[in-house]
């Protein structure tokens, strides 16, 4: 769980192209920031596939690399569905600072997913400052985070496929 913002721990940031601009200015914002930035790619605007770079960035977080990281894409969307497909990962697309927050809060959100093409640069650095500064509250919240990580087995749920 990672509480506050602490400079000097690396945080891997990547994007597809639609998110590329973006990602390049926030690469920018951490390292001011004082955090150790690993860049993922994408490094143009040439076309690319998002689950590209959202798998390395994923993978890491859910073995414990790193503690969180950063993703982009157009609409923030299919960088969260490769995201969310890793164990331990809580991927938030967020579109202002609250939204940032409350993932921070209540979710304990370790992936931040930011939708390129809908929030301005000075947004998308106000997001990431709230994201990296807002702790988990836990308690309640806790119990519900944990409950994310229940397999179908145990929750009930039936697989995709799989028979009713």
């Amino acid at each position: 769980m990672v509480d506050v913002a602490r400079p000097g721990e690396r945080i891997p940031i990547a994007s597809d192209h639609a998110g590329f601009e973006l990602k390049e200015r926030l690469r920018v914002v951490l390292g001011a920031l004082g955090y150790e930035v690993e860049d993922i790619g994408t490094h143009s605007t040439a076309s690319t596939d998002y689950p590209d770079y959202a798998h390395p960035l994923s993978q890491q977080v859910s073995d414990g690399t790193v503690e969180r990281g950063v993703l982009l894409c157009g609409t923030g969307l299919g960088m969260s569905y490769v995201a969310n497909r890793y164990a331990g990962v809580r991927a938030a697309v967020a579109w202002n600072p609250e939204i940032a927050g409350l993932a921070r809060k209540h979710n304990d959100a370790n992936v931040l997913v930011l939708p390129a093409r809908f929030v301005s640069d000075e947004d998308a650095v106000a997001i990431l400052k709230t994201w990296l500064e807002t702790p988990f509250e836990g308690g309640r919240h806790g119990a519900r985070v944990s409950k994310i990580e229940q397999t179908n087995e145990q929750n009930g749920a039936v697989s995709p496929g799989s028979a009713s």
